[in-house]
């Protein structure tokens, strides 16, 4: 014989359904009755109306309770999963499918990808406002196919320092007749340093800029520095029975 296999998600909101239609039922038949008895009550002897007031309220209360428990399991499935993997993206390299980098200190650094060699790549630097606040254009190392790194000293078009924030970056390229072809992609790159939930989205900041948790397309994990922390102690100690020289 051939057994299902049971899963708990769909068991759960089926039997909070079922609850609800039988509560539904239940609720209609309950009035049906209260109704039909006050009708044909003996004036001489009429019915306790404290017994239903009694059903009623706890009628409804049960109702309030099934309409708790959906609120719950839609907080929990907004919240829990979501921001629980995240969190577990904090310290990790990742690389997230974005434009969007902070400057920060006369330095912001995106990444981007280029899918063939060119002869002419454009790039843009983008304020919050979408205006072009700097130009450059690759050497022809940073013209190849493969990934590319750029760095920018957050100085504008004139030369001026412009203030911190986040910065797009935007990359048009052209073959060797100057027609425009597809320039690959933007993306950043860099450790996880906090996790929030906004707007119903999760956000990863990363290098001082957030970005989506969806947009995450790379996650690597950094290589633990403790050990060599570690001998580079031991090996500065004093060995035993010896006077440092800075005590000498």
């Amino acid at each position: 014989m051939t057994i299902a296999p049971v899963n708990s998600a769909a068991g759960s909101t089926d039997a909070v359904s079922l609850g609800r239609n039988r509560l539904a039922q239940n609720f209609d038949t309950f009035l049906t009755l209260l109704t039909t008895q006050m009708r044909n009550q003996d004036p001489l002897a009429p019915l306790d109306s404290n017994q239903f007031t009694a059903q009623l309220v706890q009628m409804t209360g049960v109702e309030q309770q099934l309409a708790a428990n959906d609120l719950l399991k839609q907080l929990v499935a907004n919240t829990g999963s979501d921001v629980g993997s995240a969190v577990n993206l904090i310290g990790k390299q990742v690389r997230v499918d974005s434009a969007d980098a902070k400057l920060s200190g006369g330095k912001a650094q995106w990444n981007y990808h280029l899918d063939a060699d060119t002869s002419d790549v454009k790039i843009e630097v983008l304020n919050s406002a979408g205006a072009t606040v700097d130009v450059a254009a690759a050497d022809a190392q940073q013209s190849k196919a493969g990934d590319h790194a750029y760095v920018w000293d957050g100085r504008g078009l004139s030369g001026q320092a412009l203030p911190d924030g986040v910065y797009t970056l935007r990359i048009t390229t052209r073959d060797a007749s100057g027609a425009s072809i597809a320039a690959g992609s933007v993306y950043l790159e860099g450790p996880v340093s906090a996790v929030e939930r906004s707007g119903g989205d999760t956000l990863l900041t990363i290098n001082g800029a957030r970005a989506p948790l969806s947009s995450v397309i790379a996650v690597t994990q950094l290589p633990n520095t403790g050990a060599s922390n570690s001998s580079s102690a031991s090996d500065t100690s004093t060995p035993a029975g010896q006077t440092p020289a800075s005590a000498a």
